[in-house]
């Protein structure tokens, strides 16, 4: 997703859908980890997640999902913000693919040209 596309509020449907889960495990981590997720909340009670909201859920999903932390496990992992908890440095990421596909662009150029 582009800096510039990104927008202000997500619903909790979006959000699901970037992690691949039901909206209810959303509104569950938002129970148990109210210290973390506080979305914007509508006249009509209707959620509106922050970039900042989404980062705290991706740190939840990725110490529950992936590493299989318990839920208290991951609340003490967010409250002494241990190593395994830190986001992938995104920028290096798209830094490394955007280099892997300037060389793959140049590598068939150059084989188009010698035919």
């Amino acid at each position: 997703m582009n800096d510039d596309t990104k927008k202000l509020y997500y619903t909790i449907g979006e959000v699901a859908r970037m992690f691949g889960v039901n909206t209810s495990l959303i509104r569950y981590w938002e129970k148990e980890f109210g210290k973390w997720i506080k979305p914007h909340r509508a006249k009509s009670g209707s959620r509106y997640y922050t970039s900042s909201d989404i980062d705290q859920i991706r740190k939840i999903y990725h110490l529950v999902k992936i590493e299989g932390f318990t839920l208290q496990g991951a609340k003490d992992a967010l409250n002494e913000k241990k190593d395994s908890v830190q986001d992938p440095d995104l920028d290096q990421i798209r830094d490394a693919l955007q280099k892997t596909r300037n060389f793959l662009k140049n590598l068939l150029d150059e084989e188009s040209s010698a035919d």
